[in-house]
């Protein structure tokens, strides 16, 4: 059974960084992505990268803040984030998938049923 664990989240004040890891059990991975939930809120799209090219893509309202990017020798998937505020409060997720999908011009997009694998979750935590 393909695994993704999380690690790296924690409690920061707006303005810090945080980097979060996922490290996957198998490789083979075509679309990564990084999802998050707010309290109160849907999980949504945060970032994905494209495993064959690195070529990434982000949600509008980290983009200039966050960095999704990949270490093919120890299969793992970060996220840099930069420039925290309260808003990036929530549970970050990791999610893979085994497939290449592209809607709409976009190749592994921010789109949930897009990936089949996840994490359990890191949590962020961004005071004011």
């Amino acid at each position: 059974q393909v695994r993704l664990t999380e690690s790296g989240g924690d409690s920061v004040q707006s303005g810090g960084s945080l980097r979060l890891s996922c490290k996957a059990s198998e490789y083979g991975h075509r679309c990564m992505a990084w999802f998050r939930r707010s309290p109160g809120k849907e999980r949504e799209g945060v970032a994905t990268i494209r495993v064959s090219d690195h070529s990434t893509y982000y949600e509008n309202s980290v983009k200039g803040r966050f960095t999704i990017s990949r270490d093919a020798t120890k299969n793992e998937m970060y996220l840099q984030m930069n420039s925290l505020n309260p808003n990036d409060t929530a549970l970050y997720y990791c999610a893979s998938d085994f497939r290449t999908t592209c809607r709409t011009g976009v190749c592994c997009p921010l789109t949930r049923k897009d990936y089949k694998t996840w994490g359990q979750g890191t949590q962020v935590t961004v005071s004011s």
